[in-house]
């Protein structure tokens, strides 16, 4: 009995002293980018239009509140503007994934490899 008022008076301090632990904020503003990576990734689902708006939506959101956002969002949202016929767009989206994260600039350029240059 004495051990299990024992372990249950440990358990109930760490419960407690876990509630105050402080709880660091985010790194990134992910907004509602997981259900638009979810949408994105569904088979047949063609609709980039309303893939595009989330994603600007996101970053205009994270713009407004002084947040970054995550890896891969701009080149998404790149993608996504290459699928539209938006290849000035695309390519400045790129572009700044590869700026605010130059580890993914082999990525960045794999994919501007592969697509064909058209004016837009």
């Amino acid at each position: 009995m004495k051990s299990f008022l024992l372990k249950g008076g440990c358990l109930a301090a760490t419960a407690v002293l876990g509630a105050c632990a402080p709880v660091n904020p985010p790194l990134y503003y992910w907004g509602d980018y997981q259900n638009t990576l979810y949408l994105h990734h569904q088979d047949g689902v063609t609709d980039y239009s309303a893939q595009v708006s989330s994603i600007e939506s996101i970053l205009s959101q994270a713009e407004a509140q002084g947040k970054s956002v995550p890896p891969g969002l701009h080149a998404h949202l790149g993608m996504l503007y290459f699928n539209t016929g938006r290849e000035i767009e695309a390519r400045e989206q790129f572009a700044m994934e590869r700026n605010l994260f130059p580890e993914s600039a082999h990525f960045v350029e794999q994919i501007l490899h592969e697509q064909p240059e058209t004016a837009q």
